[in-house]
C-alpha cells in the first residue's frame, strides 16, 4: 500500500555537511534518512526535507515527506527509523499525509532562531548552538536595524547565491530579539529564505549591535542590491531550523 509519510526531524547538525545529499559525502541529513529507508525497503527512497539546511546548521523542527509502499503505521516507520539513525538526528514525529502533500511545496513560512553568546566567559557547553561572541551588543540599535527588513524585499544583498534568474525577493514577517541569560536569541519568521540569508542577517545585526554599522543604512542595502553592502556572515554554529508552517 503507497503511503505518503510526513515526518518531523530533529538533528545536530555540526558533523555533517547539511541537509542535501551530495556526491562526495556520506555525511549528510538526507543520505542518512535514504540509507536507512534503502535497507527497510529494499530499494531506493527520496525523502523530500522543507528546505536545505548548511553544513553545520541544526533543526529542531526539519520536515519531510516520502512516500513509501509498506503496510507499516507511521509509527511502525519510525521506531524503525530510529534504531539505525546516530544519536544526533531523530524522527520525533510521524504520520500518513494526504498523497500529494509536499514538505517543500507546501510550506508557507519557516522560523529560524539564531543565539549568540556575548558574555566575556565562554560556555563550552553551549559552543556548538551558539555564536560564542564574547562582547556585548547594543540590543536596541540591532532592533531598529531589524524592523527596516521586516516586508516584502528584495534581498539580493544578504545572500551568497552566484547569478541566478531567480527571484531574490522575500517576505520577513517578523525578526525577535531579546536578551538571554548569557547573550541575544533572535527569531526570524519569513515566508522563505535565500542561500546564507539568515547568517547575512544576522551577521549585518551584529556589526549594527557594535557599531560598525548604523541601522539607518539598512534601507540602503536593500536598494543597492550587493552583498559588498551587508555585513560579514554569521557562523552556522548558532543557527537552528524551529518551526516550518503549513495549512
Amino acid at each position: 500500500m503507497d503511503k505518503n509519510i510526513s515526518v518531523i526531524i530533529q538533528y545536530d547538525g555540526t558533523r555533517y555537511k547539511g541537509w542535501q545529499k551530495q556526491g562526495n559525502t556520506k555525511e549528510t541529513i538526507q543520505g542518512k534518512l535514504e540509507n536507512i529507508l534503502f535497507k527497510m525497503t529494499g530499494h531506493e527512497v527520496e525523502i523530500h526535507g522543507s528546505g536545505r539546511t548548511d553544513a553545520g546548521v541544526h533543526a529542531a523542527g526539519q520536515h519531510a515527506n516520502f512516500h513509501i509502499d509498506t503496510e507499516m503505521t507511521p509509527e511502525e516507520i519510525m521506531n524503525y527509523i530510529n534504531e539505525y539513525l546516530p544519536n544526533d538526528i531523530g524522527v520525533i514525529k510521524a504520520w500518513q499525509a494526504s498523497p500529494r502533500f509536499h514538505s517543500r511545496l507546501n510550506a508557507l513560512k519557516k522560523t529560524y532562531r539564531y543565539r549568540i553568546h556575548t558574555d566575556s566567559v565562554p560556555d563550552i557547553f553551549s559552543a556548538r548552538y551558539s555564536w560564542i561572541y564574547g562582547k556585548s551588543l547594543d540590543i536596541e540599535a540591532m532592533k531598529k536595524a531589524a524592523s527596516y527588513l521586516i516586508g516584502t524585499h528584495d534581498f539580493k544583498s544578504f545572500t551568497d547565491l552566484k547569478k541566478s534568474k531567480k527571484s531574490t525577493v522575500r517576505h520577513i514577517e517578523k525578526i525577535d530579539i531579546c536578551e538571554t541569560e548569557h547573550g541575544i536569541s533572535v527569531e526570524i519568521t519569513g515566508n522563505s529564505f535565500l542561500y546564507h540569508m539568515v547568517r547575512i542577517i544576522i551577521g549585518t545585526l551584529v556589526d549594527v549591535g557594535e557599531g560598525k554599522i548604523t541601522p539607518e543604512a539598512i534601507p540602503a542595502m536593500l536598494e543597492n542590491c550587493s552583498r559588498e553592502t551587508t555585513g560579514q556572515l554569521a557562523p552556522a554554529s548558532g543557527l537552528m531550523l524551529m518551526k516550518v508552517y503549513y495549512d
